[in-house]
């Protein structure tokens, strides 16, 4: 997803049009994809994702190809977790709308709905 051109131009396409773009997990690897095509778009973006403690904790850290929340931070993101690895947390940034960890999917499809209202 953190390579994929068409990803990165249908996000950017969607934040043009004024759309949430939510992903959790590891989804938000397709963030990167959108900054590759536009330099600065997570500059200052509160983001959340899979973390470099949960990687760890969940015996993946030596089987990923780069780690997530470094590339977020990388492209200027205030990366942002839970105190505790494995539960729920979400954030919430214009028009970005991220969840930590599977635990986060249905409270940031809440703040999707939530938003739509």
């Amino acid at each position: 997803m953190a390579k994929d051109t068409e990803s990165g131009k249908i996000i950017l396409e969607f934040l043009n049009q004024g759309k949430y773009v939510a992903a959790v997990c590891h989804g938000p690897a397709a963030l990167l994809s959108a900054e590759k095509l536009q330099p600065g778009l997570l500059k200052d973006r509160k983001i959340t994702a899979y973390s470099n403690l949960e990687e760890r904790l969940a015996f993946r850290m030596n089987n990923i190809p780069y780690r997530l929340e470094d590339e977020l931070k990388k492209a200027g993101a205030v990366f942002k977790t839970s105190a505790i690895p494995f539960v729920s947390h979400i954030e919430k940034d214009g028009l970005f709308i991220t969840g930590q960890n599977p635990m986060a999917a249905g409270p940031a499809a809440k703040t999707l709905l939530d938003s739509l209202a």
